[in-house]
């Protein structure tokens, strides 16, 4: 499905905006209830219809403002080493999903295996940037696949699975335990990358 272009600072952009903050509250006041288009509407003070127009579905929707809740505004930050850009990109993922509206979201809609794939694609798109600065640092560049394995993949199951926080000191254990893998810099042989997957798949939608 095509995507309408929307004009900074004009009437569409006011409508988008209200529309994802309202699906951002719905979600961190409501977790694990129901969400409609109704619902939506009316925290947004918009007409059903509009969001009909512009979404066509309530999946959609949700779909776009996880993109946009994912989606980098900025390259992320660089320290100096791997390591220091690992534990700030980290710390900051971890704390997107522990709590508010990123947790409910991904929570509420976990079973929904497009909006899950693009959370995954945009947190390895990330990684891909830190991992190319390796290489202009002289560093050893790591496989990002590597990473997501190491470090996205314990994230999400302590999260939502084990219904646990992380602290500061484990996601550090877990950089350097990843740091230190024997396959770090080792490409899959029996397993495909998962290469913008969740990009991909919403390309043209």
């Amino acid at each position: 499905m095509a995507r309408t272009l929307v004009r900074p600072g004009g009437r569409s952009e006011r409508i988008q905006l209200a529309v994802y903050q309202a699906v951002r509250e719905l979600l961190a006041e409501r977790p694990g209830g129901e969400l409609t288009v109704a619902m939506i509407a009316s925290r947004a003070d918009v007409p059903p219809s509009t969001i009909y127009r512009r979404w066509q579905t309530l999946q959609q929707l949700l779909t776009d403002v996880m993109r946009e809740r994912f989606l980098p505004v900025s390259v992320p930050v660089e320290t100096g080493s791997l390591k220091h850009d690992l534990e700030v990109w980290f710390a900051q993922l971890v704390d997107a999903i522990s709590s508010g509206p990123g947790h409910a979201m991904l929570r509420e809609r976990l079973s929904d295996v497009r909006i899950a794939r693009i959370a995954a694609a945009y947190a390895r798109q990330n990684l891909v940037c830190l991992c190319n600065r390796c290489a202009t640092r002289g560093e050893p560049v790591p496989v990002p696949d590597r990473l997501v394995d190491l470090l996205v993949a314990p994230a999400i199951y302590r999260i939502f699975f084990a219904g646990q926080t992380m602290s500061a000191a484990y996601q550090v254990e877990l950089i350097e335990n990843a740091l230190k893998s024997p396959m770090l810099m080792e490409p899959f042989e029996s397993q495909s990358s998962i290469c913008g997957h969740g990009l991909h798949e919403n390309a043209g939608q």
